[in-house]
C-alpha cells in the first residue's frame, strides 16, 4: 500500500487523530526544518510521524551520531515506518507523546534538542494535552525548541501557558494552510549565550 493511500485511509478511520486528509507539503516541511541547527542537533523527537513525511528529511539532514525518536499511537503507521525506513538512527515507538521522558530514558537519551509535532491538540482530552506539553517542556534541552504545526490557532494559548517564548508563522502552501509555532522553555531554565532566534521568513500575501 502506498504512503498516501495508507495516510488517507487512516484519516477516514481516525479523523480526530490526524489533522489533514493528506500528508504535509514540502513547503511546510522545509519551513519547519529551517529552524533546526543541524550542527548541534543530536536527538530529535517527532510526535505523530504518520507515513514519514517529515521523518525522511530529518534523517537525510541529521548527522551520523544523531537519533530520531518517532512516537505514534497508530499501529499501522508504526509498522509502515518500521518496514520502509531502515536506519539505525531511527527509533519508532508505538505509544503516547505523554510518555516521552520514559521513551527517551529507555534508549539512553537524556534530552531532546528538538521536538516536532503535528498531532491535533485541540481534539484531544485536555488532561492528555497538558501532560504532553509539560512533558515536552521538561525533556527539551535548555537550548532546545518545540516545533509545532497545526491548522488552526486554537493551540496557541496552551503553548503560552507552558513555554516562555512562542513565535508564530503561517504557511499557506499546504493543504490545509498551516500555523507554525516555535517554542522555547521558561527563561529561568534556559542556557545562556547559545540560543538561536527563530529564523524569519518573508511574509506572503496570504498571511494574516
Amino acid at each position: 500500500m502506498s504512503s498516501l493511500l495508507l495516510f488517507s485511509r487512516n484519516f477516514l478511520k481516525h479523523p480526530r487523530m490526524l489533522g489533514s486528509v493528506i500528508p504535509s507539503s514540502r513547503f511546510l516541511v522545509n519551513r519547519l526544518l529551517h529552524q533546526v541547527d543541524w550542527s548541534r542537533a543530536r536527538t530529535i523527537v517527532e510526535y505523530g510521524p504518520g507515513v514519514g513525511t517529515i521523518t525522511k528529511p530529518l534523517l537525510r539532514r541529521l548527522g551520523p551520531e544523531g537519533h530520531v525518536v518517532a512516537i505514534d499511537t497508530n499501529r499501522d503507521f508504526v509498522r509502515h515506518l518500521g518496514r520502509t525506513l531502515r536506519d539505525p538512527r531511527l527509533h519508532v515507538v508505538e505509544g503516547s507523546a505523554a510518555d516521552t521522558a520514559t521513551v527517551l530514558a529507555d534508549r539512553g537519551l537524556a534530552r531532546a534538542d528538538y521536538v516536532i509535532s503535528g498531532i491535533p491538540y485541540t481534539t484531544m482530552d485536555p488532561g492528555v494535552r497538558d501532560r504532553i506539553l509539560r512533558t515536552t517542556h521538561d525533556v527539551l534541552h535548555p537550548d532546545g525548541m518545540f516545533l509545532v504545526y497545526q491548522f488552526t490557532r486554537a493551540v496557541q494559548p496552551f503553548l503560552h501557558e507552558v513555554f516562555a517564548q512562542v513565535h508564530a508563522e503561517f504557511e499557506p502552501r499546504n493543504i490545509m494552510p498551516a500555523r507554525l509555532y516555535y517554542c522555547r522553555r521558561h527563561a529561568e531554565r534556559r542556557g545562556t549565550g547559545r540560543q538561536r532566534e527563530p529564523r524569519p521568513r518573508a511574509r506572503t500575501g496570504s498571511e494574516r
